[in-house]
Formats: structure tokens, C-alpha cells, sequence
């Protein structure tokens, strides 16, 4: 997949089969649409093109909303859109500026001119331009001067579905990771570096990975601990991970995410891990001593190890 990255100077020169959007999570309802992007290559023969936005539209123009925690950061978006066999995805730098474009303008400046826009599939609520006063009429009332067709996915379409990226959010802050990971149509994921920690894992006989996720606007799962599988230069494992304070040992109160990988003994700080939330077992808890919770530990890899005989026993 080819990326134009964080730029408004660019232009694609053949024709193209284009949606936009912020494209958060690429869940299912996202899917309908690169399904639909698929199904009209096929046809046409032409390059799929996605327009999405860095950052997040919300957080331009609602600035002092420090709510809005996102599914997938930029780069797992990009991975994930690649996954789905998008062509080509454009990464545009939303800001205030672009947000006030005159609608007319966007559609022959970035759409036609830039994108070189042939076939456009759209949401049923998408709207653009200077206070969003661009919607499907007026893409419709272009059509012909500019040579696009436009085709709208309907309500009826997106609420078969059933699915945003706000139902999913919530579904991961209530710790319900199950229903969060159907919503989307994969594991929810986070890509983190490996970073030192107190290393007390390895001397009571579960090392941990400690993870370290740079991009502070990422959506974290609610604190507890799960079943997850680890992707390592490509290599996939299972492991249980932590997410939370820590209380048994640790008095600082700052959340931690540390992942026990099973099977695995190599020095891996400075890597890059993939994780994907496959289980919630269970709630954070702070045990009377280190006996005790290594114990609790001990079941906990039990419980994963009956998971992933049961994924085994059913792939």
C-alpha cells in the first residue's frame, strides 16, 4: 500500500475509487465499505483510494475535549487499511484552515484535482466543507461536471451493522474486550516499545515485557488482566498481560502495562510488540503478599493455557 503522509501537496494521477474518513478502529462498519471499494476495482480496474485525517478532526475543532481516546493509532490504522487491500491511503493534515474549506472548493481541489476522483463511496451522514455544509446532494449535483459517479452506503446499510467506534469504546472501558473485538471484526491491538521495569516478575518466575505506548491519545483496555497473543518480528505467541497499578508492589499509582509471553526467553528491550486482547480474566487485585499472588499468577497462565487449547482445538 502506497502512503502520501501528512501533506496537502500531493496528486494522484490515474483515476481513482476513493471514501474518506476517519476510519477509527477499521470495524465492521468500515469494512462494508473497503468491501464495496473492492467489489468496484474489480470492476473498473482502478486504484482504491481512503482520504483520512491527522489528527483527528474532533480534536482540531474541539480542542478543550481531551475525552476522545482513539481505537487505533495513525500507523495501526495504516496497517490495518493495508490488511483490507486498500491501493493507496491519504493521511491529510486536518486543521482549522482545511476545516474551513468552502465545500465547492473541496470537492474540485482535493477531490477532483488531487484525488482525480472517478467512483466516491460515502457514509450516509458524511458531511464536509465549512460548516459541514457539504453533504451527498451536493456531491450528487457535481457529478457531471466533473465526471464522478457518487454512491452513498445507507442508514439501513450501517445500522444492519449495529457498530461505531464509540459502542466500541465503551465496550473496552467496561472491560467487555469479547464484545469489543466482534464489534470490530479483529482483536483489538496495542503497538508498544519494550521498556525496563523492576524486572520483579522474573524472580518469582513470570517474566514480563513492559510496555510502553507512545501516543498518549490511544484507547487502553480497562484495568485487569488478559489473555492476549504477542506479535514479535512477525513471530505470534501467547501470553497474559497486565494492565493497572500494580498494587501489590508498587505504591506510585501510575498504570503499568506488562505482558508475560509464554515460551519465550529473549532480551527484546527496545522492540516493538503488537498485542492483541483476546480474554478478560479478571479484575486487578492487591494481594496480602508475593506468595500469594504468585499463585494467583499460576492459575491465571493455567486459565490461558486452556484458552489457547480451546483456539487450537477449533481452528
Amino acid at each position: 500500500m502506497l502512503t502520501i503522509n501528512n501533506t496537502e501537496h500531493f496528486r494522484i494521477e490515474k483515476p481513482t475509487i476513493l471514501t474518506i474518513g476517519t476510519f477509527d478502529g477499521v470495524h465492521l462498519g468500515h469494512q462494508k465499505i473497503l468491501k464495496r471499494l473492492a467489489e468496484l476495482k474489480n470492476k473498473y480496474h482502478l486504484n482504491t483510494v481512503i482520504l483520512t485525517f491527522d489528527p483527528h478532526p474532533r480534536k482540531v475543532i474541539f480542542p478543550n475535549q481531551n475525552d476522545l481516546k482513539l481505537l487505533t493509532t495513525t500507523d495501526e490504522k495504516l496497517k490495518l487499511l493495508e490488511q483490507y487491500g486498500v491501493d493507496i491511503t491519504v493521511v491529510y493534515p486536518f486543521s482549522l484552515q482545511f476545516a474551513q474549506m468552502e465545500a465547492n472548493s473541496y470537492i474540485r481541489e482535493v477531490l477532483v484535482r488531487n484525488l482525480k476522483v472517478k467512483h466516491l463511496i460515502i457514509g450516509y451522514d458524511h458531511k464536509f466543507g465549512n460548516n459541514r455544509e457539504g453533504e451527498i446532494n451536493l456531491l450528487k449535483a457535481n457529478q457531471t461536471q466533473f465526471g464522478y459517479e457518487v454512491e452513498e452506503i445507507s442508514v439501513q446499510d450501517i445500522n444492519n451493522i449495529s457498530v461505531s467506534s464509540s459502542k466500541i469504546r465503551h465496550a473496552i472501558e467496561k472491560g467487555e474486550i469479547e464484545l469489543a473485538n466482534s464489534f470490530l471484526g479483529h482483536p483489538f491491538f496495542i503497538t508498544g516499545t519494550v521498556v525496563k521495569g523492576k524486572q520483579l516478575g522474573r524472580n518469582i518466575g513470570y517474566p514480563t515485557a513492559n510496555i510502553h505506548i507512545q501516543d498518549t491519545n490511544k484507547h487502553l483496555p480497562r484495568i485487569g488482566v488478559y489473555f492476549v497473543a504477542v506479535t514479535h518480528l512477525n513471530n505470534q505467541y501467547y501470553g497474559m498481560l497486565n494492565i493497572g497499578k500494580n498494587p501489590t508492589t508498587d505504591n506510585d499509582q501510575l498504570t503499568k502495562i506488562e505482558v508475560n509471553i509464554f515460551n519465550f526467553v529473549s532480551e527484546i528491550y527496545g522492540d516493538i510488540l503488537t498485542i492483541s486482547f483476546l480474554k478478560r480474566l479478571r479484575d486487578e487485585v492487591k494481594f496480602e503478599n508475593i506468595n500469594i499472588l504468585t499463585e494467583q499468577l499460576k492459575l491465571d497462565k493455567e486459565n490461558c493455557v486452556k484458552l489457547i487449547g480451546e483456539k487450537t482445538a477449533s481452528a
